[in-house]
């Protein structure tokens, strides 16, 4: 490898956010979305602060994890530097149609099912607000370009 060449990557190992209250985060990820709690233990770089692994998957492989830091007088407004949301896959729109009608059944605020051209999306919320995507895998980045970023492409007039 040249000192110009990228080395490489896998994948994207996990994501962390922060929460007020990590039982009612627990809670949510364990019985509304179905996760396992595969890691619990503090902050390595702030200890005594509560670090919970969550993923789809009883063994957590990379790529599936979602992790929180409890933060308890954390609450603020998003801004620069903050996730926006962040999404989680299914195989195809019946799926996203079947995990809306779950979340409804189990009380959770969740979007009509949106189409972003490049997927189908539902958006929800858990407890402290931070926005939760879940969109199909396709039709995919290729739809209206040969080559998936090669090129800036405008955002569909809004239906």
């Amino acid at each position: 490898m040249t000192d110009s060449e990228t080395p490489p990557l896998t994948d994207i190992n996990h994501v962390t956010n922060i929460c007020t209250d990590m039982d009612r985060t627990q809670e949510f990820y364990e019985d509304v979305l179905g996760f396992y709690t595969v890691k619990m233990t503090e902050n390595y770089d702030d200890p005594g602060t509560p670090h919970y692994y969550f993923s789809p998957t009883p063994e957590g492989e990379p790529g599936t994890v979602v992790s929180y830091f409890e933060y308890p007088n954390s609450r603020g407004n998003p801004g620069p530097g903050a996730s926006h949301h962040f999404a989680l896959g299914v195989e195809d729109e019946a799926t996203l149609r079947e995990w809306r009608d779950y979340l409804q059944s189990k009380g959770v605020r969740v979007s009509q099912v949106r189409d972003r051209t490049y997927f189908e999306s539902i958006y929800l919320s858990d407890p402290d607000g931070l926005t939760i995507e879940i969109c199909t895998e396709g039709p995919g980045f290729g739809v209206d370009e040969e080559t998936p970023g090669s090129e800036f492409v405008e955002a569909p007039e809004q239906r």
